[in-house]
């Protein structure tokens, strides 16, 4: 396993970290330990959770990944482990969450972090993570910015103060955001330089073969900006498992959530994910494996969440790392890109 330094911080995470947010919904607790025992003995030293969690959100299921997580927490000796959690921001329809958040002011982050550090038995979170942007901007399979949809929102500076404030009293080491733009990220860094604020270390988007917008703009920013790629969903949604192509209704997120994930259910993803299916087994590998090795070893992602409902997904998950790409699989993949771009923004 390599490690890479996230961000400008001190922490060196796994390249690969176990996703958590089936737990308490796909996973029992038995199950979520043993994933995470198996994940740590493989070298794997990042575990990234949510306050929101397990997914998709509902009010009976709402803690209880990091309740499980917590549990499990405790057992470990905490140095060695780097724990990520988020904050949900507002206006998703989550009213059970603190009342339905109206925005990600003071109270709202310090009532969130109070909350996850007492789910989680620690002291403090390694890296806090802001789950979606408070103000309106395109997430979660919108791909148009619309103006019309402006409302009054807590300013991003305002944001940084009231992490700064949990930095400064030990309950964060480190933050980071999540699902967000190039607009907002050069927003976070110009203003904790200006006020001499916590920066980033981390954005945590979308991305697979199937979805690359992150490559538009966002990994020069990575470059120049020093923020860390934390990627998620590399396998789609399961789409790039290859296992829907044979069987639609295969057991899956996909098949168990129906109209979850309106980001897969465009035209071109079906195409797309069996040209990737057939260049998986043209050269001896899983679709899953190739999904994976592409996402893994990208030079601007500092680690890939991966997330599995039984020990033989994870397993498989993780023997993608020794399948690393020629450089002509690697040029198949980007002929296959260019005839289906991004058909799941």
């Amino acid at each position: 396993m390599d490690y890479h330094q996230l961000g400008t911080s001190e922490l060196k995470v796994s390249a690969i970290c176990l996703g958590t947010m089936t737990y308490g919904q796909q996973n029992t607790e038995a199950e979520a330990h043993s994933q995470l025992d198996y994940a740590v003995g493989q070298g794997i030293n990042f575990i990234d959770t949510a306050e929101m969690y397990p997914v998709p959100p509902r009010a009976e299921t709402y803690t209880r990944t990091e309740t499980i997580v917590g549990n499990w927490l405790r057992k470990q000796p905490r140095d060695k482990i780097i724990l990520a959690t988020k904050v949900a921001g507002p206006r998703r329809a989550i009213e059970w969450i603190r009342g339905g958040p109206k925005s990600l002011d003071r109270s709202n982050i310090r009532a969130a972090i109070e909350g996850s550090l007492t789910r989680l038995q620690t002291d403090y979170i390694d890296l806090y993570q802001l789950h979606w942007p408070e103000r309106n901007t395109p997430i979660f399979g919108q791909y148009q910015f619309d103006p019309a949809l402006e409302k009054e929102r807590v300013s991003i500076l305002e944001q940084l103060e009231a992490l700064g404030e949990l930095v400064k009293e030990g309950k964060i080491r480190h933050i980071g955001v999540s699902n967000e733009q190039a607009w907002g990220i050069m927003e976070f860094v110009r203003l904790a330089k200006e006020y001499d604020l916590p920066r980033i270390a981390s954005i945590q988007n979308c991305y697979s073969l199937i979805n690359r917008g992150y490559e538009f703009g966002l990994t020069e920013i990575s470059y120049r900006e020093q923020v860390g790629l934390l990627a998620y969903s590399p396998l789609a949604f399961g789409h790039l498992s290859g296992k829907y192509l044979a069987d639609s209704k295969a057991p899956g997120r996909v098949t168990e959530f129906q109209g979850f994930a309106q980001r897969y259910e465009k035209p071109n993803v079906q195409p797309a994910v069996a040209a990737y299916a057939e260049l998986a087994r043209k050269h001896g590998m899983t679709p899953a494996q190739l999904a994976l090795s592409f996402v893994y070893r990208r030079w601007f992602v500092s680690s890939t969440i991966i997330g599995a409902t039984s020990m033989a997904q994870l397993e498989e998950n993780l023997s993608a790392w020794d399948k690393p790409l020629s450089a002509d699989i690697i040029a198949e993949i980007e002929a296959i890109h260019l005839r289906y771009m991004n058909p799941a923004p």
